[in-house]
């Protein structure tokens, strides 16, 4: 199928885009997309998701630009349909389709799929379904595609670990093209799927799940934890890939422009790689470590260029702390000054809660000051301090009173509840801390000029997370959560404070899938059947649905979700690692019980996480943090 002439595939689908909602995600030929797609060894990279919600991830564009640069291969993109076009191609036999040249995804070579959350699963397994791929990696046959994941949401990757052939953890920029090598060679060489596969665990933070066996003893929880099969020639651990120096790497891999407006319509530069500012609660922050910066020289050059190539008028730079770079007020200063004049926004997605922070996003924001947002994560300074926030209520007031001074009049607070040691106490804080930031703001800002001045805060549900300080503590049940939601809002008594907080139901699902092993497989597979897909949608997600799909398959997924781990137990997700020290997870746990804080690697000495001499990658830091 794949040598067909696109015009001949293409036709397939063309008949079903004046049925369905927004034909516009189906259409190819993007400016800046690769159309020559020669081969001879084809990757198709799948974002298991909406054009929209897909085509914006950095993680993609980074790997489809790798693939597409490397010598023999060539990388098209696919997406997930929406709901419409997913049961009209059921309906009309037509299968899942690459987006580059219309080519089956059952055809391509090697699939990888691009794991933003656990809740992605159904959406997987969907997608498999509708190329005609086998979903189960033990029943697929000798030629069919090798299925890969990555992303976020691998470093606990076993409730669906079967359905893949391999697993690439951490960065991926130089995994994924050695593990298209690694195929491709045992393509050319004769070899069987099942000695291709093996081989793919030679390559360096790779996982391949089908050579690890369950192993239940007095070590074990319920979902027991994974040892090498006997005989198989895999590490007991596998660690994660890191790229050693930023540098190194592409700073502008995003080069594809949409036909459509997606969720994050503009330019991103990835400005730094990691954080270690040590909040407990944080997967990323362990995850994604060591820190890793780029130069300003390399941040404006690439902002520039792809302003210039895309015709953007919005450059995000990119973090999971974009104020925490060391040279941050430079690269502001010279971004502003080569983009003075032309109508472009510089936006900052995350910033500190300190007055540096107000002025960093100031100094984008120019005369457009909308709201501002901060994420104090707990309403009290004991629960801050037992997350390790390592922000003090005069780091927020301050903050405040320095935004309202500059101009804004809306800020946003970000809060979490069901954190370990919570209290009553500490969720009346949450709307008493909001109360002082709008009281700041009443103060500052002249009567007359108080229109549209107001605080709200979102109030999301804590979920306990693989390789983090809180991986054993257990998530608040359904009633609880509710109860304490009620106790919220009874502690809200000004208008202009407004209140959301996010679904009990869908972050029990996502705590129940986070911390499960192998036994959740049947899970995803039975919810799938009963139609679960785009769990991570509000409007299409059905609690109900995966209700029924747990009793069936023999699952209480509250007791999943909410039981507390023994803190000496080997847990399912312990041989895929980021290269965390788990002694010094445990020594965070008791220092978070403590109410004892940890200082940030980068602004002081060692805190011994271990992810460093595990990985043979340091902090790189173009500058002295302050």
């Amino acid at each position: 199928m794949m040598g067909l002439p696109r015009e001949d595939r293409f036709a397939e689908i063309e008949p079903l885009l004046p049925l369905v909602e927004k034909p516009v995600r189906y259409l190819d030929h993007e400016w800046g997309a690769t159309l020559e797609q020669d081969g001879p060894f084809h990757c198709c990279m799948i974002y298991p998701d909406t054009y929209e919600v897909g085509q914006p991830s950095l993680g993609v564009q980074i790997l489809y630009a790798q693939l597409n640069a490397a010598e023999g291969i060539s990388c098209e993109r696919a997406f997930l349909p929406w709901v419409d076009m997913c049961d009209l191609m059921r309906e009309r036999g037509v299968p899942l389709l690459a987006l580059e040249s219309a080519a089956p995804v059952a055809s391509f070579d090697m699939v990888g799929f691009s794991l933003a959350h656990e809740l992605a699963g159904t959406n997987v397994l969907e997608a498999l379904d509708l190329a005609g791929i086998a979903q189960l990696a033990c029943d697929r046959d000798e030629d069919d595609a090798i299925i890969v994941a990555g992303g976020p949401a691998a470093f606990n990757i076993e409730p669906i670990a079967e359905i893949f052939d391999a697993v690439l953890l951490g960065d991926g920029e130089e995994s994924i093209v050695e593990v298209a090598q690694a195929i491709r060679a045992g393509r050319e060489a004769g070899l069987a799927r099942a000695e291709i596969v093996a081989s793919l665990a030679e390559v360096a933070g790779t996982y391949v799940p089908s050579l690890y066996e369950l192993r239940f003893d007095d070590e074990a929880t319920t979902s027991g934890y994974a040892v090498p099969c006997e005989g198989a020639a895999v590490p007991e651990v596998v660690y994660k890939r890191a790229i050693a120096n930023l540098s190194d790497t592409d700073a502008l891999a995003a080069r594809i422009v949409p036909f459509m407006q997606t969720v994050h319509d503009r330019i991103s530069v990835e400005v730094l790689r990691g954080c270690a500012r040590g909040c407990r609660f944080c997967q990323a922050g362990i995850t994604y470590r060591p820190v890793r910066e780029r130069t300003p020289d390399e941040i404006v050059a690439a902002c520039t260029q792809g302003l210039r190539a895309s015709g953007y008028d919005e450059v995000s730079l990119t973090s999971l702390s974009t104020t925490d770079h060391s040279r941050c007020a430079e690269m502001l200063h010279r971004l502003n000054n080569a983009l003075e004049d032309t109508g472009t926004r510089v936006s900052i997605p995350s910033q500190r809660l300190d007055s540096f922070g107000v002025e960093m996003a100031a100094e984008v924001a120019g005369a457009k000051k909308g709201g501002l947002t901060f994420a104090p994560e707990a309403g009290s300074q004991r629960l801050r301090d037992v997350i390790n926030k390592n922000i003090t209520e005069d780091d927020l007031e301050r903050a405040a009173r320095n935004a309202f001074e500059n101009g804004w009049r809306r800020m946003k607070l970000y809060f979490m509840m069901g954190l370990p040691t919570e209290t009553d106490d500490d969720i009346r804080a949450i709307p008493a801390l909001a109360q002082r930031v709008l009281d700041i703001g009443r103060d500052v800002v002249p009567k007359g000029q108080r229109g549209g001045l107001s605080v709200s805060i979102s109030v999301a549900v804590f979920v306990p997370k693989p390789h983090t300080p809180f991986q054993w503590q257990g998530q608040l049940g359904l009633d609880e959560v509710r109860r304490r939601q009620k106790l919220l809002l009874d502690s809200t008594h000004d208008r202009a404070i407004r209140i959301s907080y996010s679904d009990s139901e869908t972050s029990l699902l996502e705590a129940a899938l986070s911390r499960a092993g192998r036994e959740a497989l049947p899970l995803v597979l039975e919810a799938w059947r009963r139609g679960a897909r785009f769990d991570a949608w509000s409007d299409q997600f059905r609690f109900g649905t995966w209700q029924e799909a747990a009793e069936a398959v023999g699952i209480d997924l509250e007791e999943l979700a909410c039981r507390e781990l023994p803190l000496e137990a080997r847990l399912p997700w312990d041989h895929t690692s980021p290269g965390v020290d788990v002694g010094f997870l445990r020594r965070e746990w008791r220092r978070a019980l403590e109410g004892k804080t940890t200082v940030d690697c980068t602004f002081a000495s060692c805190t011994g996480c271990g992810v460093c001499p595990t990985l043979g990658v340091e902090n790189v830091l173009v500058g002295e943090r302050s």
